[in-house]
């Protein structure tokens, strides 16, 4: 029997109202309530709500979400401390006899929560002395010596992405490893269903140019200008999130509104399609059409198999060496 429902896939593809259904139908048709845990990186930060298209009070509908609003935007995102909060729910869930729903597109805060996964330690010293080098001679010729270290680690991490270059090489340093030797073998930590959702090429390009307008036209810029003011552009994360960075742009006078927008569909477009790429090597992702008038019926009728035990045997999950943080101690984890 299974313990946690996961409902995976790329942005804009309707993950999130999927969730919602699941948790309330679980209630209707097996007697167990469903409660949501977010496995988005940018809905952990508080306040970060338009740009993140992050649930109303009325969309949930009623049902429990857990893990959003946990980091303030001038925090570093940190997976291991995620990965710690989010198992603390799944085992509140199942000792009340809840059904938790996993729900999100961030790859790396999936495997965490459903399968072994220890993430590698850090050293303050090593980490300031890699940070200023790459402030000192930029990114290349530290990826290029990430290269040398580790091929495969440098073939996943961008060459202009400074701080996932910075953290492969400080595990390199420190465990005297290639960063990618230091990877778990992902074998499952929860017996788990994950449910996919996928949309064809254009039809999805489509929703995301639309949920870019309306990010705007629901006052993302304003949002923006809030959190700027309670540390936005401090967070080496948060600032950097899809729209969030060209709003802060276009607030600087950088580009136009337009500029704006087109530079967040066409980057979420690429972030998308890395999200499917990176679900679709899981074999364990049961994958349906987003837009089926049954894709409900279907969802639960799989659900429903994999509480009775009728579910297949999960197979092997990839992980995204690219992302790893490491666990900081002493993070406010107050939800």
């Amino acid at each position: 029997m299974i313990k946690v429902i996961a409902v995976v896939g790329p942005t804009a593809v309707g993950k999130s109202d999927l969730a919602v259904d699941l948790a309330e139908r679980l209630e209707e048709s097996t007697g167990r309530r469903g409660e949501v845990i977010n496995a988005d990186s940018m809905q952990l930060y508080r306040g970060m709500d338009i740009g993140t298209a992050k649930l109303s009070e009325a969309e949930r509908r009623g049902v429990p979400h857990h893990l959003l609003d946990v980091w303030e935007v001038h925090e570093p995102a940190d997976v291991a401390s995620y990965q710690s909060m989010a198992r603390e729910r799944v085992e509140d869930c199942a000792d009340r006899d809840v059904v938790p729903v996993l729900v999100g597109g961030s790859g790396l805060y999936v495997r965490a929560v459903l399968d072994h996964m220890e993430f590698p330690g850090t050293d303050p010293r090593v980490r300031a002395a890699l940070e200023a080098e790459l402030a000192d001679v930029g990114p290349g010729l530290l990826h290029a010596r990430l290269a040398e270290a580790d091929p495969e680690a440098a073939r996943t991490i961008l060459p202009g992405n400074g701080r996932r270059i910075v953290r492969a090489l400080e595990v390199i340093e420190l465990t005297g490893k290639p960063f990618t030797a230091n990877l778990p073998d992902h074998t499952s930590f929860y017996p788990c269903l994950q449910l996919g959702l996928t949309a064809p090429r254009p039809e999805l390009d489509e929703r995301i140019d639309l949920r870019v307008e309306r990010m705007w036209d629901q006052g993302l810029l304003e949002e923006v200008r809030r959190l700027d003011k309670q540390g936005l552009r401090e967070g080496r994360t948060a600032a950097k999130a899809l729209g969030y960075a060209q709003a802060l742009a276009q607030l600087d006078g950088e580009i136009s509104a337009l500029e704006a927008k087109e530079s967040t569909a066409q980057a979420t477009r690429r972030f998308a399609r890395r999200q499917e790429s990176w679900f679709r090597r899981d074999p364990r992702v049961h994958w349906l059409p987003y837009d089926s008038p049954t894709l409900r019926e279907r969802a639960m009728a799989l659900v429903e198999a994999a509480l009775t035990g009728r579910n297949e045997e999960p197979g092997e999950a990839l992980v995204d060496v690219a992302t790893m943080v490491p666990f900081q101690q002493g993070r406010d984890q107050d939800t």
